[in-house]
């Protein structure tokens, strides 16, 4: 494939009578990118006058995540802002994002990305630039059920843990997603609440690159969608914006060139306060951004969750529901059914994947045991795990359509969730004390001690654990590392 020197954030327009977002890319001036994004409802004239700059600095800031799609094609070593300014502070916090963000993409391709990202500094006086002009903010002191809260759903249980705990607070809660699929509908529905779609379309050259061979991997989809949230908050007057990001979030899976590689990078408390930071000091919100599942193991999580029954036949967190299905220029043009995308594995509407649609023949692709649970990946595998210490067997196998336990070929996946092979897998699971902690309670119910996965726990995991009761105590206890307004912290107290 060509090689380009320079990566150009070319402009983003908005026409908000249509409500149309267009953000612009280029590869040397020679390959253009435009990505869409159309918002739901239209935006009152005194809600954009009052907030003119907010919108607009929220807007730039949208543009910018935005282009990380597009950049990792070929990696360029140059990065252009033609109609916009970085100052020192505002650079760095772009290159982290970028750098952590593409971080397993990096380790896939094992490409040295060391001092590879470099947006552009200008050090002159931004007085009269637009996108930095702050005005003093005071911080949002409504109690929770006065504010208006915008919730990210993404199909799994941590949304419909957040969505609850909202709700017995009172809050006023309307769901986000990014995309249209039949399960989040179904969500949707059982939770009761108002919901806000955003169709995302990216760039048809983006796919047409990636059948050339252009460079490709996992993205830092959660950056996106939250920099987005923040814009809608601005736009429709929400108070807060609440993301479902759990304390596991924060651990890696593996080093690489002397960094720690998170596939959860932009789901990490890390990047949390980086965005709070960002949001405040260059964006000029008063908009609150936090996790509220933060104090919360991915194993505490499901205990939560298994006390709400009306959403296991609808929820779920494997990855094949949300793959997307594209059509190469000559399928196109033959009219041929899609073939799987060289693209990465995407998420409609949530904060674990991808979340974007494609206007020239994309397919959502649903498949699994159930239609729902593929019963083979990692998130199959860890989420039953999870389930299993709280839920009986035939609950289990109501929700995934069989018992994962039985099968003696995940015995693999098993070994890599519990920290016994390789290292942790480069997906939304938790850390292997949690999985050990998980097979741990299962263990005690009893209902499973005949499957394969048990035996091979109580064979070669069992004998390696030095204080059982302790491991469970610690992987279920809430810890203090959050972001979380003090309002909030009795809700997970």
């Amino acid at each position: 494939m060509k090689q380009y020197s320079s990566f150009l954030f070319t402009g983003y327009s908005w026409n908000h009578h249509a409500g149309k977002i267009s953000l612009r890319y280029s590869l040397d001036h020679s390959i253009d990118f435009e990505e869409t994004i159309l918002l739901p409802e239209p935006v009152s004239d005194e809600r954009l006058k009052a907030r003119e700059w907010e919108i607009e600095r929220a807007l730039a800031a949208l543009h910018l995540i935005g282009g990380i799609s597009y950049y990792k094609t070929c990696l360029p070593r140059k990065i252009e802002i033609p109609e916009g300014t970085l100052s020192k502070q505002e650079a760095k916090f772009w290159n982290m994002v970028y750098e952590r963000g593409l971080g397993e993409f990096f380790y896939r391709n094992d490409i040295d990305f060391r001092g590879l990202v470099n947006f552009p500094v200008n050090e002159q006086p931004l007085a009269e630039n637009k996108l930095n002009r702050l005005k003093p903010k005071t911080k949002n002191q409504k109690p929770i059920s006065e504010q208006r809260i915008l919730v990210p759903i993404g199909g799994g249980k941590d949304s419909l843990v957040t969505i609850e705990l909202l709700k017995k607070a009172g809050a006023k809660v309307t769901l986000l997603r990014m995309g249209s699929h039949p399960l989040i509908d179904e969500l949707a529905h059982v939770t009761g609440l108002p919901m806000i779609t955003v169709r995302r379309s990216l760039s048809g050259n983006l796919f047409d690159l990636n059948e050339e061979g252009a460079l490709n991997g996992h993205v830092p989809i959660t950056a996106y969608l939250s920099i987005l949230s923040l814009l809608l908050a601005e736009l429709y007057a929400f108070d807060t914006v609440v993301m479902s990001n759990e304390a596991s979030a924060s651990i890696g899976n593996i080093e690489f060139k002397g960094t720690e590689i998170n596939h959860q990078w932009s789901k990490s408390l890390e990047f949390e306060k980086m965005l709070r930071s960002y949001a405040r000091e260059t964006i000029g919100t008063n908009v609150e951004y936090f996790s509220l599942l933060r104090p919360f193991s991915e194993l505490k999580i499901a205990e939560i969750f298994s006390h709400s029954p009306q959403y296991f036949e609808h929820f779920t967190s494997c990855n094949t529901n949300w793959k997307i299905l594209s059509l190469t220029p000559a399928c196109r043009q033959a009219g041929l059914p899609p073939l799987p995308a060289r693209t990465e594995s995407v998420r409609s509407g949530g904060p674990e994947g991808e979340g974007l649609h494609r206007e020239d023949g994309a397919a959502m692709n649903r498949s699994g045991a159930t239609g729902s649970w593929c019963g083979n990946c990692p998130k199959c595998a860890f989420v039953f795990s999870a389930l299993a210490a709280f839920l009986p067997r035939q609950t289990l196998e109501q929700i995934f359509g069989k018992i994962l336990y039985d099968d003696a070929t995940l015995l693999p996946l098993f070994r890599e969730l519990l920290g016994q092979e390789k290292f942790k897998p480069f997906e939304c699971v938790g850390t292997p004390d949690e999985t050990k902690a998980a097979f741990l309670l299962a263990r005690k119910r009893g209902d499973l001690r005949d499957t394969a996965a048990m035996k091979m726990f109580e064979a070669e995991i069992l004998p390696t654990i030095n204080d059982p009761e302790k491991l469970i105590e610690d992987c279920l206890k809430p810890n203090t590392k959050h972001c979380l307004p003090k309002e909030f912290v009795s809700l997970v107290s």
